[in-house]
């Protein structure tokens, strides 16, 4: 199914946590309806603090506040904020607890990564920030790097529906009736700029590759240059083959990656597809500056994505996740300068004789970590050609 755009939105591109969380606590701060937030990892530190504190504000207004956290992303969660932020007023739950963390099941891998809210129904947010703070005291580094868009106009109205459904199913789940959001209808959004966009979600229902789908479709039709800057980049053969082919027609493909190690595993897994990358004409940069977290793509400054989904078989086969797509030449082009700057203060490029230069045990400790990614997927349940 392609995605649907919509016309008439307004997009607002934020970078990294220092211009999203400002943006957040505002809009929760006035609201007056209902504030409806979902993260992967809601974290008890000084920036889940902060936004743990705005949502008990406006739950003790009398506004309604709900919140869904993924199990294992904020596996303290039920121990340290969510007793204060439940007692505050505010509906917390937990989407599938870790009961069974040694356990490697399918169930378990099924996990809600999106970072979404909406607020009153008017302002909406979506992107790849979780509510965690975006520096770590431990690493010594620069912020993490990463994007999420502030939406106003007809786009709320996919994006609340995809939220109020999803948490319909987790508190009856839960058997939380009392949290039900009932059948009053928020107005629908008006619009409120000329910006044409599409919201899309991977679930395990109806859109098992909807994201992936739309990447492709925009691959397959790229004239002169696809930009991706991804954090855990672990692609499929179709989209390895949709990159080459792109390649191989002339378009210019540069890939922004993880250069510091934070998953080992998966690290090293990635650089095994670097060989067969490089030998395409497929320009690989290695960011080193922090952490990369963004997971965006940038195709002829004319189709750009922002949003939760990594190019591995956990985001684009398992998780929950949600991307916004713009078709503007705006948004697209402020996205592309963004990151192009990124590029040339933190990023170095992988140049192909390096690479083959690696001696053969390096070479050898990348094709095992890439096939033991491999085999958890097998044990998972998926695997074949994605």
């Amino acid at each position: 199914m392609a995605a649907e755009f919509i016309a008439g939105n307004r997009l607002t591109l934020l970078n990294s946590g220092a211009e999203y969380f400002p943006a957040l606590l505002a809009a929760i701060d006035g609201a007056q309806r209902d504030v409806h937030l979902e993260s992967y990892i809601f974290a008890d530190d000084d920036t889940g603090r902060a936004v743990a504190s705005a949502l008990i504000a406006v739950a003790r207004r009398g506004i309604a506040v709900r919140l869904l956290v993924d199990g294992i992303g904020s596996p303290e969660f039920s121990r340290t904020l969510g007793p204060a932020l439940i007692a505050g007023g505010v509906m917390a739950v937990v989407y599938r607890p870790d009961l069974a963390r040694f356990r490697l099941r399918r169930h378990r891998l099924r996990r809600l990564h999106r970072k979404l809210a909406v607020i009153d129904g008017e302002i909406a947010f979506v992107g790849g920030i979780n509510v965690v703070d975006d520096l770590d005291p431990q690493a010594h580094l620069p912020p993490r790097y990463d994007y999420a868009v502030r939406i106003e106009g007809p786009l709320l109205l996919p994006i609340r529906g995809a939220m109020q459904r999803l948490w319909e199913i987790v508190i009856w789940v839960h058997l939380k009736r009392r949290y039900r959001i009932g059948k009053s209808a928020a107005p629908a959004p008006l619009p409120r700029g000329k910006q044409l966009a599409s919201f899309v979600v991977r679930d395990n229902i109806r859109h098992r590759r909807a994201i992936e789908e739309a990447y492709l479709r925009a691959i397959d039709a790229a004239q002169s240059e696809v930009l991706i800057a991804n954090a855990y980049f672990l692609p499929g053969r179709r989209f390895r083959q949709a990159l080459r082919d792109a390649a191989h027609r002339g378009v210019q493909v540069s890939i922004v990656l993880q250069g510091r190690i934070e998953y080992r595993l998966q690290h090293y897994a990635t650089q095994a597809l670097y060989g067969s990358l490089l030998a395409a004409g497929i320009r690989i940069f290695e960011y080193h500056h922090s952490f990369l977290h963004a997971k965006v793509a940038v195709i002829d400054r004319q189709w750009a994505t922002v949003g939760s989904s990594n190019i591995d078989p956990f985001s684009l086969l398992l998780s929950r996740e949600a991307n916004v797509i713009a078709l503007d030449q705006d948004f697209a082009g402020q996205l592309h300068g963004s990151l192009k700057l990124r590029m040339q203060q933190g990023a170095r490029e992988l140049l192909p004789e390096r690479w083959q230069q690696l001696p053969w045990h390096s070479r050898l400790l990348r094709w095992v970590s890439y096939n033991l990614v491999r085999l958890a997927i097998g044990i998972s349940g998926y695997g074949g050609k994605h």
